[in-house]
Order: C-alpha cells, then sequence, then structure tokens
C-alpha cells in the first residue's frame, strides 16, 4: 500500500514525487509569454495571477521590437523537440538560447491555451481539462469542441491579451484553421484583433508575413505535430515528418519577416507516449468506479466527481489502487498547493473534480463509456506533471 501524499497546508506547494514537476505560475511559464510580448510593443499588463509584463520581458530577455510574431506549436513539449531535434535544422539553432517554461496543470490545450492567451491559470480561467463537468447542466464540458460548456464569456472571465493589445492600439491578427474563428476557446482566450484563417501552415506563414508588414502582433497556431503524436506517438516517423515541415515553415517565416522583428516559437505542452497495458477502465473497474459519478479530464490527468460526501474515501481508494503509477489529490489540496495556480476564483474552480489523479511513468486511466473508442486508442497523450508534459520551449529569433 502507498502511503498518502502529505495534506499541504493553505499557500504551501505540494510535495510532489521527483518525477512531476509543479507549474511556475509566474516568468518562468507559459502564461508569461504574452505578456513579456505585449511589454516589448509598449503594452503594459500585469494579470490577475501577478506576472507583470516588464518583468516577464525582463526574465526571458525579450528586446523592445515593433512587431512580434508570437507562434505556439501544438505538442511541441521542449523534451520532445530536443529528442528530435535532428529533424528540425532551424529550430535547433535556437535550442541554446531556448528557455524551458511551465506549462499548466493539467498540461493540455484547454488548460493551456487559457493560461497563455490570459496570462494567468486554470484556476482564474476556469478552463481545466479536455472535459469537465458543467456545475449547471451535471454532464461533461468538452473544452475543445465546447460542447456541453457554458458560453466562453460567462466560463472564462479574465482579459485575453491579444484583446488587451487591441484595445491599447496595437495591430492584431491571429492565424488559424477557418473552423477556430468563431470557437469556444479563440472567444474565450484568444478574441481580439483580426482573424486570418489559413488552413495550411504556408498559408498562416504568408497571413503572418503580410500582416506585419505593419508594425503589430501576429499569433500563430499550427496543430499537426500534436495530431501525429496523439495517433502515431512523439517517438514516431510521423511525428518526425511533421516536424520536419513545421521547421522548414518556421525557418521560411523567419527569413521572411521584416528587419526587426521578434519571433517567439512555444507550446502548450509535451506529450508522453503511454503503454495501453499499464491502462485502467473504470467503466469495468469495481474499485476505481466505487463513489464515483463522473470521470472527467484526460488519460493522464483525470477528474473524478465523487458522490457527496465521499470524495476522501474515493481518493484514499483510487491511492490504494494505482499505487506509485499517479498522486491522487483531493481539491483542496489542489488549491492550496497552487497547482491550478495562484489566487483561484471560486465559481472558476467549481468545475473541477472532486479528485484530481496525475498519472506517473506511462500509466493511464480511462473511462469506456464516456471516450470515444478512437480517443482510447491514442499513443501519445499529455496532462500531467511529468517533465516530457509539463516542459514546452520557448525559442527566441529576432530579423
Amino acid at each position: 500500500m502507498t502511503v498518502p501524499p502529505p495534506r499541504a497546508a493553505a499557500g504551501a506547494a505540494v510535495e510532489l514525487p521527483a518525477d512531476l514537476l509543479a507549474p511556475d505560475g509566474g516568468t518562468g511559464s507559459l502564461a508569461a509569454v504574452l505578456p513579456a510580448a505585449l511589454d516589448a510593443l509598449g503594452v503594459g499588463v500585469t494579470t490577475a495571477t501577478g506576472i507583470d509584463g516588464a518583468d516577464a520581458r525582463r526574465v526571458l530577455d525579450l528586446p523592445a521590437a515593433e512587431r512580434v510574431c508570437v507562434v505556439l506549436v501544438d505538442g511541441l513539449g521542449h523534451v520532445n523537440l530536443a529528442e528530435r531535434a535532428g529533424h528540425a535544422p532551424f529550430l535547433r539553432s535556437l535550442l541554446p538560447g531556448a528557455r524551458a517554461l511551465t506549462s499548466s496543470f493539467p498540461s493540455t490545450t484547454a488548460a493551456a491555451v487559457g493560461a497563455f492567451g490570459t496570462g494567468t491559470a486554470p484556476g482564474r480561467t476556469g478552463m481545466l481539462g479536455y472535459t469537465q463537468r458543467n456545475p449547471a447542466t451535471g454532464g461533461l464540458a468538452n473544452m475543445v469542441s465546447w460542447e456541453g460548456a457554458p458560453p466562453p464569456h460567462e466560463l472564462q472571465q479574465e482579459p485575453p491579451l491579444l484583446g488587451v493589445a487591441a484595445d491599447a492600439g496595437v495591430a492584431v491578427t491571429s492565424t488559424g484553421p477557418a473552423r477556430f474563428a468563431g470557437s469556444g476557446m479563440t472567444l474565450a482566450a484568444l478574441r481580439g484583433g483580426t482573424y486570418a484563417a489559413g488552413e495550411r501552415l504556408g498559408d498562416r506563414v504568408d497571413a503572418a508575413v503580410r500582416a506585419l508588414r505593419r508594425p503589430g502582433l501576429v499569433y500563430v497556431y499550427w496543430g499537426e505535430v500534436d495530431k501525429a503524436g496523439h495517433h502515431h506517438g512523439s517517438g514516431s516517423w510521423q511525428w518526425g515528418d511533421e516536424l520536419e515541415a513545421l521547421d522548414r515553415e518556421l525557418a521560411r517565416l523567419a527569413r521572411s519577416l521584416p528587419a526587426g522583428t521578434l519571433l517567439l516559437v512555444t507550446a502548450d505542452h509535451g506529450m508522453v507516449d503511454v503503454d495501453p497495458v499499464l491502462r485502467r477502465d473504470v467503466a469495468d473497474d469495481p474499485v476505481l468506479s466505487q463513489g464515483v459519478v463522473l470521470v472527467g479530464g484526460e488519460p493522464r490527468a483525470v477528474h473524478l466527481y465523487a458522490e457527496p460526501g465521499r470524495a476522501q474515501e474515493v481518493a484514499a481508494r483510487w491511492r490504494d489502487a494505482l499505487g506509485d503509477g499517479a498522486l491522487v489529490l483531493e481539491r483542496d489540496e489542489v488549491l492550496a498547493g497552487g497547482l491550478l495556480g495562484p489566487d483561484p476564483r471560486p465559481d472558476a474552480v467549481a468545475a473541477a473534480g472532486d479528485v484530481l489523479v496525475a498519472m506517473r511513468g506511462r500509466a493511464t486511466v480511462v473511462d469506456s463509456r464516456t471516450q470515444t473508442p478512437a480517443s482510447l486508442a491514442l499513443v501519445g497523450v499529455h496532462g500531467s506533471l511529468t517533465e516530457r508534459e509539463m516542459r514546452v520551449p520557448l525559442l527566441v529569433a529576432t530579423g
């Protein structure tokens, strides 16, 4: 039997096992990138979690600039990139000066993009994972498709920094697939300025170059690296091919931008290639399902919604059952330890699980009652606190 982790006092850090990494929450986090970028453009900002743009720019060592292009590559973890850097000569050339930032917890797109877009943390944005309970309906809300979720402006109430920049007079352009232009995630965390749709990465590079003919800020999103990792694993040749394609276009972007442009390349999370032998399914596991009403989150970062009054019992049972394969914490421990960020808002964390489970090693927990067969078969996944999932790069180039 594994001894339960010690309870953290209010404001104290959770005592994580050596293989797990807590989110930074400050200038060493993904959330610091946009505040620093805005400060480089002359727009001062301090976010609700205390990230000051000037401090972030100083720590991240970014110069002032009239033009800034921020590229977020979904799934391009720092460790993943370092391991496969032979496929990416342009990005490899920037690695010696790169900073390894921390993602959010959970280390997944919805939570991380919310933190990135607002300069805060999931405990402020209410974007807490791939799926989470909608307190109004009791059902699961998907925070990527926004299916079953409250209206974006109601759920996420922190000011998106692209909008802050636009309101300050900066010409702001975002570029990504057309279907993202009015998506829930965009409206929640990335609204502001204009949207230039582009399906291919080359189209988005062209849009960024056009927009930056005049001073301003451009945000570029690319998701194919993450998709290849999900379906084939981050160690696969398919992932390597996607990295090569990304690298070619980013090298072209760097060559094409006007002189003096600040180019920042970062990511929302990394990825672990999991072992299906180590997978547990709540749907057919009477030990894990007992006392649990609903399972949310994702296979590496699970939100458990317990029957009333049974959260402590559920947490103890899961600790026993998963042993060293997971860190199991009650919601109060997660909040007190700052894993959802500093100064969480009660309304924003109302959707968090009564128990949160961060997987270790290559293990996963799924629920085949609510997850599709395709999602159960994913090779590369993320969400937990391992360095591979939590470390994201900040790569900097100047024209």
